[in-house]
């Protein structure tokens, strides 16, 4: 008989997808590692799972303890999910900028949500940083996750993720491309690739409004590059500890508007019903095509699902009032 002990079980070996339509004009082989057939429906649930095993392992997360999290969705419920499991409370800490759908997914899985201002400083008290922080002080027998340094992040997609592309592609990938947030997907998968091929590339996929392009390309933190944006999942205001620069080999911007109309277009032209996230990635993919020849197998990874979305990204009522669709 062949069943999972438990959910955590199913996690990782999703499949690798050839996008057809969307990929027309770029003149590689382009593959999409489909991240939403994990049990969370995002590949935040191998990182979940890793960082509460490193915690359990050496002593910071203790039997009956509660789990805090600041998350834009994602993370909170890969870690929600191993919760259950494993008999942990879990209180996910969320901006405001993020779907209703991600906060309701967060509190059936039995998750206690606080909601914090999308429109404030990392280091400002009412910020989801400063919030989670503050709730792991206060909340006895707790534990901080802290998925932007916390390095069994980099290091679960080092172990699992960069392995399975690099055996679903038979060693022949030759570019990966990914968004980036907390960095540890970019970073754990470019590490265990370029040590199998250093001729690998890996490109970032970045948006208006966040620091990693312009920092990568000049090693400035740029505060005046910081400003409020819509996409979801990707980008930053902070330099995360799990982005390892050296590893990345560029970044692409990507619009907000971009993003949402990529995404609706992964769905209708490809049967994809992706995030958000997966939209600028779409996107940043065709913006790099130049560097793409016939004889390259690109990767892209698309983070999580289009349920999370149907309120803002897939509402053509929320499309029209952002501007994006006539």
């Amino acid at each position: 008989m062949q069943y999972a002990e438990n959910i955590l079980g199913t996690i990782g070996n999703t499949p690798l997808v050839k996008i057809n339509k969307l990929a027309e004009e770029i003149p590689a082989l382009v593959l999409a590692k489909y991240e939403t057939f994990n049990p969370g429906n995002s590949v935040k649930d191998r990182m979940a799972v890793k960082m509460i095993e490193d915690a359990e392992a050496d002593g910071r997360l203790k039997p009956g303890g509660t789990i805090i999290e600041g998350t834009s969705g994602n993370t909170g419920m890969g870690l929600a999910l191993a919760a259950i499991v494993k008999g942990y409370k879990m209180v996910c800490v969320i901006s405001d900028k993020q779907s209703k759908e991600k906060m309701d997914i967060l509190r059936a899985v039995g998750s206690e949500v606080v909601v914090c201002p999308t429109d404030v400083a990392p280091d400002d008290p009412r910020s989801y940083y400063s919030t989670s922080a503050r709730l792991a002080k206060e909340t006895p027998n707790s534990w901080y996750v802290n998925q932007y340094d916390n390095l069994s992040n980099a290091k679960a997609h080092y172990e699992s993720t960069g392995p399975e592309i690099w055996k679903q592609t038979d060693g022949k990938v030759t570019h990966f491309v990914v968004g980036v947030g907390t960095g540890g997907t970019i970073s754990g998968v470019g590490k265990y690739l370029k040590e199998q091929n250093p001729n690998i590339k890996v490109w970032g996929i970045d948006t208006y409004g966040s620091v990693f392009k312009k920092y990568h390309e000049t090693g400035i933190f740029d505060e005046k590059e910081i400003y409020p944006y819509v996409t979801e999942g990707i980008g930053e205001d902070i330099l995360p500890k799990n982005v390892d620069f050296s590893i990345i080999d560029g970044f692409t911007k990507v619009t907000d508007k971009d993003a949402a109309v990529y995404t609706q277009l992964l769905a209708k032209k490809e049967g994809f019903f992706l995030g958000n996230s997966a939209g600028a990635a779409m996107k940043g993919l065709l913006q790099l095509k130049e560097h793409f020849t016939k004889d390259d197998v690109v990767v892209v990874l698309f983070h999580d699902h289009g349920s999370r979305y149907v309120g803002k990204m897939f509402n053509d009522e929320w499309m029209k009032k952002m501007g994006y669709i006539e």
